[in-house]
């Protein structure tokens, strides 16, 4: 029968009972996804209790029968990628574990008179491709390069099984539930057996043959139609890494056309490593793609990478920037190394509102429990440019003094009527006068000291019957003298 490509298959019912070639038997749970041929469903070996949504840690793989991806993938699993086989891989590799996925099962299924092949795998969590398009397209270096030498350990697996992946990119990429620190190589539906029983494929090209796998990250032999090989592979990765590292490929416009996307990859590989440092502006990592994809491009069709020398470019590239193989990876948005760090003018702050100090002046006649206190209120007018103001401080206290010398010592405590600080000065928006009054009575000259210091003054001695009327006047004009201050220097400094 030909490949059906028209539709997905019908959904199965939650709790239906599948049996795979060795008799197992395994029950849907919740439908969880779908891709292009197939639908994804929550399974367990437990048949006799609903399959846990939280707990389930098995998935199921449905589609049409005809259909050839799966099919391939069931080949890869049954000849290269047996449990005993992967476990048998990471003892001789002193690996704690390697980035595919386990096979439990598989078979054949007859559902409304539609024949369906199935199987059974671990459970994974989500792909990178969505973590991809929460950090904008774009992850840190080092990240790259830790999913980088991660994959690696799965290619060489597969690599050395006869077998090549052909169609890496994010969407195949899974973590694993309970560790993000770990990823796995999915969906093997276009795996291809390079190197049967041993003997490599012929280089042969075919450009009427279009390219398999997904266009942005094929390598150039798949543009050409020659057979996937183990140098495609790796040439598919170091694209990935790019991508993942600058969130675009330089050939990312002319994806409807074939070949000016075979034209843009061969000259970025042409011209390393200036293409690469120069896309990715320097980001970090980008040096250590630039060598990886170096010596790919290096690489004869049939030639065994160098494997250890490859993933030791990217390790170094991670020490040097005091990461290691286990650190914690980083999803967060990375920065765009395109563009110069910016340094942020420091915000005015806005004018603060009564800052006034407020100063008690107390003076005791002699020992006598009443004396006198008088609130002064000094507004502390502070501006961050060319405030100097000169200390002119002449002649307050010595012009007190005198009058304090002259007259006879039992009249050296009359009471002071007023003391009358006038200030003017000049802002620099210019024109703008600010007229400070301070008005205070205090029984004799010894406190004048504690007074402010003030750039032009006047001082002057009025009769008590006009005190009262020039305080309430002075009162009226130092209130707005502030509001207008206030209003000019708002309008100053925003």
């Amino acid at each position: 029968m030909p490949l059906i490509k028209s539709k997905l298959p019908v959904p199965f019912p939650e709790g239906e009972i599948l049996t795979d070639t060795s008799r197992k038997r395994w029950k849907l749970g919740k439908m969880i996804g779908q891709g292009g041929f197939g639908r994804i469903y929550l399974a367990s070996p437990h048949c006799d209790v609903p399959v846990d949504v939280d707990n389930a840690a098995h998935v199921i793989k449905v589609e049409y029968h005809q259909n050839g991806p799966l099919f391939c993938e069931l080949k890869f699993y049954q000849r290269a990628a047996k449990p005993e086989n992967i476990h048998s891989w990471k003892i001789r590799r002193n690996l704690d574990y390697l980035g595919i996925p386990t096979y439990w099962g598989s078979g054949d299924y007859e559902f409304k008179s539609l024949s369906y092949r199935f199987m059974v795998m671990d459970r994974l969590g989500a792909d990178l491709q969505k973590i991809l398009n929460d950090c904008k397209g774009k992850l840190h270096g080092t990240t790259v390069m830790q999913l980088g030498i991660q994959l690696m350990d799965a290619l060489e697996f597969i690599h050395e099984n006869e077998y090549v992946h052909g169609d890496i990119k994010a969407a195949n990429v899974l973590f694993d539930c309970a560790n993000p620190n770990k990823v796995y190589l999915a969906d093997y539906g276009l795996s291809y057996r390079y190197c049967p029983n041993g003997n490599h494929k012929l280089y042969e090209e075919k450009p009427r043959k279009g390219p398999n796998g997904t266009i942005e990250f094929t390598s150039i032999d798949a543009h050409k139609g020659v057979a996937p090989s183990r140098r495609g592979d790796l040439e598919i990765l170091a694209y990935c890494m790019l991508n993942w590292l600058c969130g675009k490929l330089p050939w990312d416009h002319n994806l409807k056309d074939p070949s000016a996307v075979q034209a843009s990859k061969t000259k970025l590989l042409q011209d390393l490593p200036k293409s690469v440092t120069e896309w990715a502006a320097e980001a970090h990592g980008c040096c250590e793609i630039a060598k990886f994809m170096g010596i790919i491009s290096r690489l004869n069709y049939a030639e065994r990478p160098n494997y250890e020398a490859l993933k030791e470019i990217l390790l170094r590239g991670l020490q040097s920037s005091g990461t290691s193989l286990n650190s914690r990876m980083k999803f967060s948005a990375a920065e765009d190394a395109s563009k110069r760090p910016t340094v942020m003018k420091a915000r005015k702050q806005p004018l603060e509102k009564n800052n006034v100090e407020k100063c008690i002046m107390k003076n005791h006649d002699h020992g006598k429990s009443n004396g006198l206190e008088k609130q002064i209120n000094v507004l502390d007018i502070r501006k961050p440019k060319k405030q100097h103001l000169e200390k002119n401080y002449v002649g307050a206290k010595s012009n007190l003094m005198k009058d304090h010398d002259l007259g006879k010592s039992s009249k050296l405590h009359k009471q002071t009527d007023d003391l009358d600080i006038t200030r003017t000065k000049k802002t620099l928006n210019g024109g703008l006068h600010q007229r400070l009054t301070l008005s205070s009575a205090t029984e004799n000259g010894n406190n004048i000291q504690n007074l402010p210091v003030m750039q032009e003054y006047s001082i002057s001695y009025e009769d008590e019957k006009h005190h009262q009327d020039r305080e309430s006047v002075y009162q009226y004009v130092f209130v707005i003298s502030i509001l207008l201050l206030m209003i000019c220097l708002t309008l100053y400094y925003f």
